[in-house]
């Protein structure tokens, strides 16, 4: 069997395909994500560990930021999706994926203009009462039904959670939290851990 070459590309191509249908893992495999993460290690290592954003302007990445870090935040047990790396793996999925590119910049700039419109302000500029009220109000498909007016939000905020939590299980800091030992050899199977009551 011939192995053929993979470029970045590729590979980042393959990464965004048919994510609206669901998580991105469903559909790609787990090496193709651990590569992107290899990607954005890479590349901050050569930064001195900055990364420079492919696609979001500045102020959208620093949004992009604040939303991974609310729906995953760092805990006693371990790093939360900023920490991980999920904002950079976004980023470099989002600048190789023209629907991204319209999911995401389009929600994004959906979410600015709906704090405007409710607080008067863009959401990075809101109190964290008003942050947490319209991610209350964006992440229950339910709320699209009673308020057709946030359906853009809702939709967005679906692909954003699940390209957060794709992100985050694929990265290091994930794979260690799910406590992932890998395809290890068993001599004798322990069974399953009592359920806890």
């Amino acid at each position: 069997m011939v192995l053929k070459s993979i470029s970045r590309r590729e590979i980042l191509k393959s990464l965004g395909v048919g994510a609206f249908a669901g998580s991105v893992l469903r559909i790609i495999p787990a090496d193709a994500a651990e590569h992107a993460h290899r990607m954005v290690m890479e590349e901050k290592k050569r930064a001195s560990g900055a990364y420079a954003p492919k696609f979001f302007s500045a102020q959208q990445y620093k949004t992009l930021q604040a939303l991974c870090q609310a729906i995953i935040p760092a805990d006693a047990e371990a790093g939360g999706a900023v920490e991980a790396g999920t904002p950079e793996f976004i980023d470099l999925l989002t600048s190789e994926n023209p629907e991204y590119q319209l999911a995401l910049g389009g929600g994004l700039m959906w979410l600015d203009s709906a704090c405007v419109d409710r607080y008067g302000k863009a959401y990075l500029d809101c109190a964290p009462a008003q942050q947490k009220e319209i991610l209350d109000l964006i992440a229950y498909r339910k709320n699209a039904v009673t308020d057709p007016s946030v359906s853009q939000g809702v939709e967005f905020f679906a692909v954003f959670r699940n390209l957060t939590a794709d992100g985050f299980f694929t990265s290091e800091i994930g794979i260690k939290y799910l406590g992932y030992i890998g395809n290890t050899f068993l001599k004798e199977f322990p069974g399953c851990p009592p359920v806890p009551s």
